[in-house]
C-alpha cells in the first residue's frame, strides 16, 4: 500500500472513531495511537496529522458543503464512514495544495477508500458528491 494511501486510511479510521464516540474522545490521541498501530515507521505520519486536523478545523464548512451537494441525504443520517470519507475527500479537494494533491487524485483516493472500507455503492456515492463539488469549483 502506498504511503499516502495508508496515511489517508489511518486518518479515515481515526475520524471514524472520533465521530463514532460522538466527538468526546480527543482526535489528536486517536491519530497518534493509530499512527503507531497501523503506520509505525512510515514516512507520512505528518500527512495523517494534517488530514485529521484539517478536517476537524473545517468540519462545519465541510458538512455544509456535503449538505448542499447531497440534500437528499442529510449529514447526520449518513453512515459514519460515508460522512468521514466525504469530509476527508472534500478537505483534500478544497484545502490541500493542488500541486501536492491534484483534485482528481483527492477524488480517486476517496473513492478507493470507500470501495475498500464499505463497498462499490459507497464509492459511487462518494464519487457523485465529490464530482459535483469539483465541477462547481471549475465552473467559477
Amino acid at each position: 500500500m502506498a504511503s499516502r494511501h495508508l496515511a489517508r486510511s489511518i486518518a479515515l479510521q481515526s475520524l471514524y472513531e472520533w465521530d463514532f464516540y460522538k466527538k468526546i474522545r480527543d482526535l489528536e490521541e486517536i491519530l497518534e495511537r493509530n499512527i503507531l498501530k497501523f503506520g509505525a515507521g512510515f514516512d507520512e505520519e505528518e500527512f495523517v496529522r494534517k488530514l485529521g486536523r484539517g478536517v476537524l478545523k473545517n468540519i462545519e464548512k465541510l458538512d455544509n458543503i456535503i449538505a448542499q451537494s447531497a440534500p437528499e441525504r442529510p449529514v447526520p443520517q449518513l453512515s459514519i464512514i460515508d460522512r468521514n470519507l466525504l469530509r476527508l475527500g472534500l478537505f483534500e479537494l478544497l484545502y490541500e495544495n493542488k500541486e501536492e494533491v491534484p483534485p482528481k487524485v483527492a477524488i480517486n483516493e476517496a473513492i478507493e477508500l470507500a470501495k475498500n472500507f464499505v463497498g462499490e455503492s459507497s464509492g459511487k456515492f462518494i464519487n457523485g458528491v465529490l464530482g459535483t463539488v469539483y465541477k462547481e469549483l471549475n465552473s467559477k
